[in-house]
């Protein structure tokens, strides 16, 4: 990976950004060779944003991870609804990430260097301390996500200075960082999540970046509670690998304050103007297609025809527009290329007015995933799970009578019940619901090699279809490195190919094995 000097500011218009105002967000003529006069507040919110297009992009998110969890479903083109993944989406998904993790780092640099630190704190931005820990959430979000999706990666820590953590290195340049292990990667990301969440639980009162923080407005206290959640989440990810480890984190962030309700959630709310918008507006509307409709997996499942809940969920609605006579038909996922558009747009259900809003909040955590993931740590407990459906149906807008009504026939809590309740509640999340769907084999029910996928009377004649990949057998287990990493960081992509595995899909990854 070859770790540019440029911070690569790309400073959007973020006058139209939700509830930001224009004093904050006009434009700013900056030099991006000359990073150390880039106020911090910036720095902060670009990252924010190029980190969440990264993660929520249309190719690793709905073309990637968002299929391979089968919530969605590709309409006429089915090549990644069947594994045929083109390089190109993990080189763009390893630049964008890393771009955002420079500037978080810059925001860092800033904050320690002598010659910058009162600078980077001037206007109302926070205490040194404070943005370093933001920053350092947000890093270890990013760091989480890279390494989820492709195992052994370059990574940079603030508080350790393991030899192998060479990313994102400047003053020198290291131009071919070595890939850090994942085992490495995830026991140091739970330090830097401790560290920071202990350091703004100690200043929760104040406020640092202000509006400029499109999360949550600055607030420490918040921000705190969302690195504790994160270290629940990935603790819980290594609890079979690292238990003491693991164990001891859970319990430390549980004691110091997760989420607790859905005014904790991590959100950064897009605009609804352009060039703005949220990922999925921008692959659909502005881009006028109809590539994406949502899976007969999760539609079926939402009707109480798949899984364990025999209710209608009520959340299909929500996760769906129905067809013109009320009804919802989802697309069968993983047609062959031939079929791919045997059903037109009107006959199939597309993604719901509210995940595709040119101002949807893309989420990054939730209280639904924090109670679930309690629930799960204490035996399937279920008032856990019960708190974590609740959550998920009042996030997305269903009223008390009807969230009341699935809720009292509800199935107990057990392990298959509270996973794939985990697995609805986390629609739109891709990379998550896939690395959960890794970790665990849950839900029993996505399609497989070989299943029928759609067996009926097309035209007048009586068609079946099964699910056949292109490439593997199985829901893939990472993506491809980067091509351009094979030529420009040739000896430390061997080096990581030797600890970890083929450079193929169907390569586990460390937490995974």
């Amino acid at each position: 990976m070859k770790v540019n000097k440029q911070i690569y500011l790309w400073l959007f218009t973020l006058v139209a950004l939700v509830g930001c105002s224009k004093e904050t967000f006009e434009n700013i003529n900056i030099d991006p060779n000359r990073p150390s006069a880039v106020p911090t507040p910036s720095l902060l919110i670009t990252a924010e944003k190029q980190l969440i297009d990264a993660i929520r992009s249309e190719e690793i998110n709905y073309r990637g991870a968002q299929l391979f969890a089968q919530y969605f479903s590709q309409n006429i083109y089915t090549d990644q609804s069947r594994y045929q993944i083109p390089t190109s989406y993990s080189d763009n998904f390893w630049t964008a990430t890393y771009k955002a993790l420079n500037n978080l780092n810059e925001i860092i640099k800033m904050n320690t260097d002598e010659e910058t630190k009162a600078i980077a704190t001037a206007g109302g931005a926070g205490s040194n301390a404070n943005q370093i820990a933001i920053a350092r959430v947000l890093k270890a979000f990013g760091f989480h996500h890279l390494t989820d999706v492709f195992g052994d990666v370059p990574y940079e820590s603030y508080g350790n200075k393991d030899e192998d953590f060479q990313a994102l290195q400047h003053d020198p340049d290291i131009l071919t960082p070595k890939y850090a292990s994942q085992q490495k990667i995830y026991k140091d990301i739970l330090e830097e999540l401790k560290q920071a969440a202990d350091t703004l639980r100690k200043y929760s009162s104040q406020n640092t970046f202000g509006t400029s923080d499109i999360i949550y407005k600055g607030d420490n206290s918040k921000w705190a509670k969302f690195a504790n959640s994160l270290r629940l989440r990935l603790a819980n990810r290594i609890y079979h690998k690292e238990p003491t480890f693991a164990k001891a984190h859970i319990d430390d962030a549980l004691a110091k304050g997760v989420f607790t309700s859905n005014a904790d959630n991590a959100v950064f709310t897009f605009s609804a103007s352009a060039p703005n918008e949220a990922p999925l507006y921008r692959a659909t509307v502005t881009a006028n297609r109809k590539d994406f409709a949502v899976s007969h997996v999760i539609v079926e499942t939402l009707k109480g025809q798949r899984g364990p809940f025999a209710a209608q969920d009520p959340r299909l609605a929500k996760y769906a527009k129905p067809l013109a006579d009320g009804t919802y038909f989802g697309q069968p996922y993983g047609l062959p290329l031939a079929a791919g558009n045997l059903f037109p747009v009107d006959r199939i259900s597309l993604p719901g007015e509210i995940i595709n809003a040119a101002n949807y909040g893309e989420v990054l955590m939730e209280y639904a995933e924090v109670e679930f993931l309690i629930s799960e740590y204490r035996n399937w407990d279920q008032e856990a799970y019960e708190r974590g459906v609740k959550a998920s149906l009042d996030k997305w807008g269903v009223g008390a009578a009807e969230a009341n009504a699935y809720l009292a026939l509800l199935p107990p809590a057990n392990k298959e019940n509270v996973l794939t309740q985990k697995y609805l509640a986390l629609f739109t999340q891709g990379i998550e619901a896939w690395s959960e769907i890794r970790r665990t084999g849950y839900p029993l029910f996505l399609v497989k090699k070989g299943d029928v996928i759609f067996a009926g009377t097309v035209g007048g004649n009586t068609v079946e279809y099964r699910f056949e990949p292109e490439v593997g057998d199985a829901i893939p287990s990472r993506l491809v490195y980067p091509l351009k990493e094979q030529s420009t960081n040739k000896s430390n992509y061997q080096n990581a190919l030797a600890n970890q595995g083929d450079d193929v899909l169907s390569t586990k990854v460390w937490w995974n094995k």
